[in-house]
Protein backbone atom coordinates (compact mmCIF):
# COMPACT_ATOMS: atom_id res chain seq x y z
CA UNK A 1 0.00 0.00 0.00
CA UNK A 2 2.89 2.35 0.78
CA UNK A 3 4.41 1.82 -2.66
CA UNK A 4 1.02 2.50 -4.25
CA UNK A 5 0.69 5.79 -2.37
CA UNK A 6 4.22 6.83 -3.31
CA UNK A 7 3.51 6.14 -6.99
CA UNK A 8 0.34 8.20 -6.85
CA UNK A 9 2.04 11.09 -5.07
CA UNK A 10 4.93 11.09 -7.56
CA UNK A 11 2.38 11.26 -10.36
CA UNK A 12 0.88 14.37 -8.74
CA UNK A 13 4.08 16.41 -9.28
CA UNK A 14 4.07 16.51 -13.12
CA UNK A 15 0.30 16.94 -13.13
CA UNK A 16 0.49 20.02 -10.91
CA UNK A 17 3.37 21.39 -12.97
CA UNK A 18 1.29 21.03 -16.14
CA UNK A 19 -1.67 22.63 -14.39
CA UNK A 20 0.47 25.60 -13.32
CA UNK A 21 1.65 26.14 -16.91
CA UNK A 22 -1.91 25.97 -18.23
CA UNK A 23 -3.25 28.29 -15.53
CA UNK A 24 -0.53 30.87 -16.10
CA UNK A 25 -0.82 30.72 -19.89
CA UNK A 26 -4.61 30.82 -19.94
CA UNK A 27 -4.77 33.86 -17.68
CA UNK A 28 -2.26 35.69 -19.86
CA UNK A 29 -4.39 35.32 -22.99
CA UNK A 30 -7.53 36.76 -21.37
CA UNK A 31 -8.45 39.89 -23.39
CA UNK A 32 -7.91 43.27 -21.78
CA UNK A 33 -5.15 45.12 -19.99
CA UNK A 34 -5.30 44.89 -16.17
CA UNK A 35 -2.92 47.85 -15.86
CA UNK A 36 -5.25 50.12 -17.84
CA UNK A 37 -8.21 48.96 -15.76
CA UNK A 38 -6.37 49.50 -12.49
CA UNK A 39 -4.83 52.86 -13.44
CA UNK A 40 -8.10 54.27 -14.72
CA UNK A 41 -9.12 55.87 -18.02
CA UNK A 42 -7.34 59.15 -17.31
CA UNK A 43 -3.92 57.72 -16.48
CA UNK A 44 -0.94 58.73 -18.60
CA UNK A 45 1.25 56.24 -20.43
CA UNK A 46 4.13 56.90 -18.06
CA UNK A 47 1.92 56.11 -15.07
CA UNK A 48 0.76 52.91 -16.75
CA UNK A 49 4.36 51.92 -17.51
CA UNK A 50 5.38 52.56 -13.91
CA UNK A 51 2.49 50.46 -12.64
CA UNK A 52 3.25 47.70 -15.11
CA UNK A 53 6.87 47.65 -13.95
CA UNK A 54 5.84 47.56 -10.29
CA UNK A 55 3.57 44.57 -10.95
CA UNK A 56 6.29 42.81 -12.96
CA UNK A 57 4.13 42.67 -16.09
CA UNK A 58 6.86 44.21 -18.26
CA UNK A 59 9.07 41.13 -17.99
CA UNK A 60 9.24 38.24 -20.45
CA UNK A 61 6.58 35.56 -19.95
CA UNK A 62 9.04 32.81 -18.88
CA UNK A 63 10.47 35.12 -16.24
CA UNK A 64 6.98 36.07 -15.06
CA UNK A 65 6.04 32.38 -14.85
CA UNK A 66 9.20 31.42 -12.95
CA UNK A 67 8.71 34.26 -10.47
CA UNK A 68 5.06 33.32 -9.97
CA UNK A 69 5.80 29.59 -9.57
CA UNK A 70 8.65 30.02 -7.09
CA UNK A 71 6.59 32.49 -5.08
CA UNK A 72 3.61 30.11 -5.06
CA UNK A 73 5.82 27.26 -3.79
CA UNK A 74 6.81 29.51 -0.89
CA UNK A 75 3.15 30.23 -0.17
CA UNK A 76 3.21 33.72 -1.68
CA UNK A 77 0.35 33.96 -4.18
CA UNK A 78 0.83 37.64 -4.84
CA UNK A 79 -1.26 40.70 -4.06
CA UNK A 80 -4.79 41.20 -5.30
CA UNK A 81 -4.96 44.07 -7.77
CA UNK A 82 -8.61 44.85 -7.04
CA UNK A 83 -8.59 44.36 -3.25
CA UNK A 84 -5.03 45.56 -2.59
CA UNK A 85 -4.36 42.81 -0.06
CA UNK A 86 -2.49 39.49 -0.03
CA UNK A 87 -4.14 36.96 -2.31
CA UNK A 88 -3.64 33.83 -0.21
CA UNK A 89 -5.96 34.63 2.75
CA UNK A 90 -8.51 36.09 0.35
CA UNK A 91 -8.60 32.93 -1.76
CA UNK A 92 -8.36 30.48 1.16
CA UNK A 93 -11.26 32.11 3.02
CA UNK A 94 -13.40 31.87 -0.12
CA UNK A 95 -12.24 28.29 -0.69
CA UNK A 96 -13.36 27.35 2.84
CA UNK A 97 -16.87 28.53 1.99
CA UNK A 98 -16.74 26.55 -1.26
CA UNK A 99 -15.74 23.43 0.69
CA UNK A 100 -18.75 23.92 2.97
CA UNK A 101 -21.09 24.15 0.00
CA UNK A 102 -19.36 21.20 -1.70
CA UNK A 103 -19.68 19.01 1.40
CA UNK A 104 -23.35 19.95 1.77
CA UNK A 105 -24.00 19.21 -1.92
CA UNK A 106 -22.06 15.92 -1.71
CA UNK A 107 -24.23 14.68 1.16
CA UNK A 108 -27.40 15.61 -0.74
CA UNK A 109 -26.07 14.02 -3.96
CA UNK A 110 -25.21 10.75 -2.19
CA UNK A 111 -28.54 10.54 -0.39
CA UNK A 112 -30.56 11.33 -3.52
CA UNK A 113 -28.41 9.29 -5.89
CA UNK A 114 -28.24 6.14 -3.77
CA UNK A 115 -31.94 6.27 -3.00
CA UNK A 116 -32.98 6.76 -6.62
CA UNK A 117 -30.50 4.14 -7.87
CA UNK A 118 -31.54 1.55 -5.29
CA UNK A 119 -35.27 1.94 -5.99
CA UNK A 120 -34.67 1.85 -9.75
CA UNK A 121 -32.61 -1.34 -9.42
CA UNK A 122 -34.92 -3.15 -6.99
CA UNK A 123 -38.08 -2.23 -8.92
CA UNK A 124 -36.83 -2.02 -12.52
CA UNK A 125 -40.24 -2.81 -14.06
CA UNK A 126 -42.37 -1.09 -11.45
CA UNK A 127 -43.77 2.41 -11.49
CA UNK A 128 -41.48 3.55 -8.68
CA UNK A 129 -38.41 2.24 -10.50
CA UNK A 130 -39.39 3.92 -13.76
CA UNK A 131 -40.06 7.22 -11.97
CA UNK A 132 -36.66 7.09 -10.25
CA UNK A 133 -34.92 6.30 -13.54
CA UNK A 134 -36.71 9.24 -15.15
CA UNK A 135 -35.69 11.56 -12.31
CA UNK A 136 -32.00 10.60 -12.68
CA UNK A 137 -32.18 11.27 -16.43
CA UNK A 138 -33.75 14.69 -15.87
CA UNK A 139 -31.20 15.53 -13.15
CA UNK A 140 -28.29 14.74 -15.48
CA UNK A 141 -29.76 16.69 -18.39
CA UNK A 142 -31.20 19.76 -16.66
CA UNK A 143 -29.06 22.93 -16.86
CA UNK A 144 -27.94 24.18 -13.44
CA UNK A 145 -28.70 27.78 -14.32
CA UNK A 146 -32.34 27.05 -15.18
CA UNK A 147 -32.83 24.81 -12.14
CA UNK A 148 -31.42 27.53 -9.88
CA UNK A 149 -33.85 30.11 -11.27
CA UNK A 150 -36.78 27.70 -10.80
CA UNK A 151 -35.77 27.05 -7.19
CA UNK A 152 -35.42 30.79 -6.51
CA UNK A 153 -38.84 31.59 -7.99
CA UNK A 154 -40.87 28.74 -6.46
CA UNK A 155 -39.00 27.85 -3.25
CA UNK A 156 -37.75 31.29 -2.23
CA UNK A 157 -39.68 34.23 -3.72
CA UNK A 158 -43.19 32.79 -3.92
CA UNK A 159 -43.19 30.64 -0.78
CA UNK A 160 -40.49 32.27 1.35
CA UNK A 161 -39.32 28.86 2.54
CA UNK A 162 -35.65 29.54 1.85
CA UNK A 163 -33.50 32.67 1.50
CA UNK A 164 -32.51 33.82 -1.96
CA UNK A 165 -28.84 34.56 -1.38
CA UNK A 166 -26.02 34.72 1.10
CA UNK A 167 -24.45 32.33 3.59
CA UNK A 168 -26.01 33.72 6.78
CA UNK A 169 -28.86 36.01 7.68
CA UNK A 170 -28.35 39.55 8.94
CA UNK A 171 -28.64 38.46 12.57
CA UNK A 172 -28.27 34.74 11.96
CA UNK A 173 -25.39 32.46 12.82
CA UNK A 174 -24.75 28.85 13.69
CA UNK A 175 -25.17 25.57 11.87
CA UNK A 176 -28.93 25.77 11.51
CA UNK A 177 -28.83 29.15 9.78
CA UNK A 178 -25.98 27.94 7.55
CA UNK A 179 -27.89 24.81 6.50
CA UNK A 180 -31.03 26.87 5.82
CA UNK A 181 -29.21 29.40 3.63
CA UNK A 182 -27.17 26.72 1.90
CA UNK A 183 -29.98 24.31 1.05
CA UNK A 184 -31.01 25.78 -2.31
CA UNK A 185 -27.46 26.28 -3.67
CA UNK A 186 -26.41 22.86 -2.37
CA UNK A 187 -29.46 21.18 -3.90
CA UNK A 188 -28.86 22.95 -7.22
CA UNK A 189 -25.23 21.84 -7.27
CA UNK A 190 -26.13 18.30 -6.19
CA UNK A 191 -28.67 17.50 -8.93
CA UNK A 192 -26.23 16.52 -11.69
CA UNK A 193 -23.97 14.41 -9.40
CA UNK A 194 -27.06 12.80 -7.87
CA UNK A 195 -28.28 11.81 -11.32
CA UNK A 196 -24.88 10.38 -12.28
CA UNK A 197 -24.50 8.48 -9.00
CA UNK A 198 -28.06 7.16 -9.28
CA UNK A 199 -27.53 5.82 -12.81
CA UNK A 200 -24.14 4.26 -12.01
CA UNK A 201 -25.43 2.73 -8.78
CA UNK A 202 -28.51 1.33 -10.54
CA UNK A 203 -26.40 -0.33 -13.26
CA UNK A 204 -23.85 -1.71 -10.78
CA UNK A 205 -26.55 -3.00 -8.44
CA UNK A 206 -28.43 -4.71 -11.27
CA UNK A 207 -25.23 -6.47 -12.36
CA UNK A 208 -24.51 -7.69 -8.83
CA UNK A 209 -28.10 -8.81 -8.18
CA UNK A 210 -27.89 -10.97 -11.31
CA UNK A 211 -24.81 -12.89 -10.09
CA UNK A 212 -24.88 -16.46 -8.88
CA UNK A 213 -23.84 -15.70 -5.32
CA UNK A 214 -27.02 -13.64 -4.83
CA UNK A 215 -29.18 -16.65 -5.71
CA UNK A 216 -27.03 -18.75 -3.38
CA UNK A 217 -27.62 -16.33 -0.53
CA UNK A 218 -31.36 -16.36 -1.14
CA UNK A 219 -31.43 -20.16 -1.31
CA UNK A 220 -29.73 -20.28 2.08
CA UNK A 221 -32.56 -18.25 3.58
CA UNK A 222 -30.94 -14.82 3.75
CA UNK A 223 -33.43 -11.99 4.02
CA UNK A 224 -33.80 -9.46 1.22
CA UNK A 225 -32.17 -6.84 3.43
CA UNK A 226 -29.03 -8.94 4.01
CA UNK A 227 -28.84 -9.85 0.34
CA UNK A 228 -29.07 -6.17 -0.55
CA UNK A 229 -26.29 -5.30 1.91
CA UNK A 230 -24.01 -7.93 0.32
CA UNK A 231 -24.86 -6.59 -3.14
CA UNK A 232 -24.17 -2.99 -2.12
CA UNK A 233 -20.81 -4.05 -0.66
CA UNK A 234 -19.79 -5.43 -4.06
CA UNK A 235 -20.68 -2.16 -5.76
CA UNK A 236 -18.49 -0.03 -3.45
CA UNK A 237 -15.37 0.18 -5.69
CA UNK A 238 -17.21 1.61 -8.70
CA UNK A 239 -19.46 3.73 -6.49
CA UNK A 240 -16.51 5.16 -4.58
CA UNK A 241 -14.68 6.12 -7.77
CA UNK A 242 -17.75 7.78 -9.23
CA UNK A 243 -18.56 9.62 -5.98
CA UNK A 244 -15.00 10.94 -5.79
CA UNK A 245 -15.16 12.23 -9.34
CA UNK A 246 -18.43 13.97 -8.57
CA UNK A 247 -16.86 15.71 -5.56
CA UNK A 248 -14.18 17.02 -7.90
CA UNK A 249 -16.90 18.09 -10.32
CA UNK A 250 -18.66 19.98 -7.54
CA UNK A 251 -15.48 21.85 -6.61
CA UNK A 252 -15.16 23.15 -10.14
CA UNK A 253 -18.83 23.35 -11.00
CA UNK A 254 -20.21 25.57 -8.26
CA UNK A 255 -19.12 28.78 -10.01
CA UNK A 256 -22.57 29.38 -11.49
CA UNK A 257 -24.30 28.28 -8.31
CA UNK A 258 -22.26 30.59 -6.09
CA UNK A 259 -22.76 33.47 -8.50
CA UNK A 260 -26.54 33.05 -8.72
CA UNK A 261 -27.04 32.58 -4.98
CA UNK A 262 -24.35 35.11 -4.00
CA UNK A 263 -22.54 32.46 -1.96
CA UNK A 264 -19.19 33.95 -0.83
CA UNK A 265 -17.08 31.12 -2.17
CA UNK A 266 -14.23 30.69 -4.59
CA UNK A 267 -16.53 30.55 -7.60
CA UNK A 268 -18.05 33.96 -6.85
CA UNK A 269 -14.59 35.38 -6.12
CA UNK A 270 -13.24 34.11 -9.45
CA UNK A 271 -16.25 35.51 -11.31
CA UNK A 272 -15.66 38.93 -9.76
CA UNK A 273 -11.91 38.70 -10.37
CA UNK A 274 -12.39 37.86 -14.05
CA UNK A 275 -14.66 40.88 -14.40
CA UNK A 276 -12.03 43.14 -12.79
CA UNK A 277 -9.03 41.42 -14.45
CA UNK A 278 -7.53 40.59 -11.05
CA UNK A 279 -4.90 38.19 -12.41
CA UNK A 280 -3.24 37.13 -9.11
CA UNK A 281 -6.59 36.07 -7.65
CA UNK A 282 -7.58 34.21 -10.82
CA UNK A 283 -4.28 32.33 -10.92
CA UNK A 284 -4.37 31.48 -7.22
CA UNK A 285 -8.01 30.41 -7.26
CA UNK A 286 -7.68 28.11 -10.26
CA UNK A 287 -4.43 26.65 -8.91
CA UNK A 288 -5.94 25.86 -5.51
CA UNK A 289 -9.01 24.30 -7.15
CA UNK A 290 -6.78 22.12 -9.35
CA UNK A 291 -4.69 21.09 -6.36
CA UNK A 292 -7.81 20.13 -4.41
CA UNK A 293 -9.13 18.12 -7.36
CA UNK A 294 -5.84 16.21 -7.71
CA UNK A 295 -5.67 15.46 -3.98
CA UNK A 296 -9.27 14.22 -3.99
CA UNK A 297 -8.40 11.82 -6.81
CA UNK A 298 -5.41 10.54 -4.81
CA UNK A 299 -7.63 9.97 -1.77
CA UNK A 300 -10.25 8.19 -3.87
CA UNK A 301 -7.63 5.95 -5.49
CA UNK A 302 -6.18 5.15 -2.07
CA UNK A 303 -9.58 4.25 -0.66
CA UNK A 304 -10.26 2.12 -3.76
CA UNK A 305 -6.95 0.33 -3.22
CA UNK A 306 -7.87 -0.41 0.39
CA UNK A 307 -11.17 -1.96 -0.68
CA UNK A 308 -9.81 -3.88 -3.70
CA UNK A 309 -6.30 -5.33 -3.39
CA UNK A 310 -6.11 -5.84 -7.17
CA UNK A 311 -5.79 -2.07 -7.63
CA UNK A 312 -2.61 -1.98 -5.51
CA UNK A 313 -0.86 -4.51 -7.74
CA UNK A 314 -2.08 -3.07 -11.06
Amino acid sequence: MTRFLLRRLLFVVPVLFGVSVIVFGTVKIIPGDPVALLAGPGASESAKDALRSRLGLDRALPIQYWHWLTSALRGDLGTSIAHQQPTRPLVLDAFDNTLILTLYATVLALVLGLTLGAVAALRPRGIAGRICSGITSIAVSAPQYSIALIFIIYLALRTGWFPVSGMHGVNGSGLGDLLWHGFLPALTAALVPAGVIGRIFRAALLDVLGMDFVEALRSRGFSDRRVLLHAVHNTLPSLLTMAGLQVGYLLGGVVFVETIFNWPGLGLLLFQSISSRDLPVIQAGVLISALAFVLINVLVDSAHALIDSRVRTA
